[in-house]
């Protein structure tokens, strides 16, 4: 063993039998021994040159080298080709022929100045656009989300409470860039009849026959939608008038939260005259609901009941954030 390559001048209070690789650009008692082994022995320095097979343990750095004729070089080899298992820090399996037990992982660009380019791209293939290439996360070796090419060529990310039900959260299509959400709650619902609402009275709308209602958030039994999740979402309604008695009627509408707050910003009139299957009022906002809150339409005439027409009597939602 040396205990050290990398001085250029002997040490100043050598014990008997150190030994050292002499360093390029040696000077005083080594110059010139640049890769010879330097032996301390009897009170002065003893050049050893090295001879191919030697081998050496650098004490300061733990590794082993071996001299090739030419220079000291590591014996651990600088290439690995053809093998069918490497376990890092635990074993190997034919399921897991790369396995890596650790803490911590690091992969950096090689920068231009080393002969890189700077730039780092993982590049992962699979056979057929029906197989599957994909990141698997797990808790507990048990799936809790999955990334990538899952059965198709388009982008997807699916998740699940328990390793066995899975659902799709978002799918990117591969040809045309659009974002699907298919697990977002949406809706858009309508009445499939004449709502008479009584003057001044606000009055449910019953929306009762749905068009979209992904995840079954609006209910047309009882005209609510009914959030499943926390978040922020847009809502809108459109309110056909029928004429009753008279086309003075004055026609409002709003959105109703859980049944006794009247929705920031879902107000609206029509104050001028009205003509039957004409006259509309549009409703739109955007409010946050916590999960379980309901929201419904509502009808009022100020100056003269009414109807709320069939079929272009609407109301709609999205989950946006």
């Amino acid at each position: 063993s040396v205990k050290d390559r990398d001085l250029t001048t002997p040490p100043p209070s050598p014990t008997e039998g150190d030994r050292y690789i002499v360093a390029t650009g040696a000077t005083g008692a080594w110059a010139g021994w640049h890769g010879d082994v330097a032996l301390f022995s009897g009170g002065a320095w003893l050049r050893l040159s090295p001879q191919p097979g030697w081998r050496v343990w650098i004490e300061d750095e733990a590794v082993l080298l071996v001299f090739d004729g030419t220079a000291w070089i590591g014996v651990t080899p600088d290439a690995l080709q053809g093998l069918t298992r490497l376990g890092l820090g635990t074993t190997a399996d034919a399921a897991n022929p790369f396995s890596a037990k650790l803490n911590g992982a690091l992969w950096t660009a090689l920068a231009a100045g080393e002969g890189g380019s700077g730039d780092l791209r993982v590049t992962l293939n699979k056979e057929t656009a029906a197989g599957v290439l994909s990141f698997l996360f797990q808790s507990g070796f048990s799936g809790r989300a999955e990334l990538g090419l899952l059965g198709s060529d388009d982008l997807t990310v699916k998740v699940s409470p328990d390793g066995s039900a899975w659902r799709d959260a978002l799918t990117v299509d591969r040809a045309t860039g659009i974002v699907e959400q298919p697990q977002s709650p949406r809706f858009k619902a309508y009445t499939n009849y004449d709502n008479y609402v009584a003057l001044t009275t606000w009055t449910k709308i019953g929306i009762n026959a749905v068009e979209v209602n992904d995840q079954g958030a609006f209910d047309p039994t009882t005209n609510l939608f009914t959030a499943p999740v926390a978040g922020t979402y847009l809502l809108g309604a459109s309110l056909l008038y029928k004429v009753n008695a008279s086309t003075s009627a004055q026609m409002r509408g709003r959105l109703m939260l859980n049944g006794t707050t009247e929705i920031r910003g879902s107000f609206g009139e029509v104050s001028s005259s009205h003509k039957s299957l004409a006259t509309a009022l549009w409703l739109q906002t955007i409010v946050p609901l916590s999960a379980g809150d309901t929201v419904e339409l509502q009808g009022y005439f100020r100056a003269a009941d009414g109807y709320f027409a069939a079929d272009h009597t609407s109301f709609w939602g999205a989950k946006v954030g």
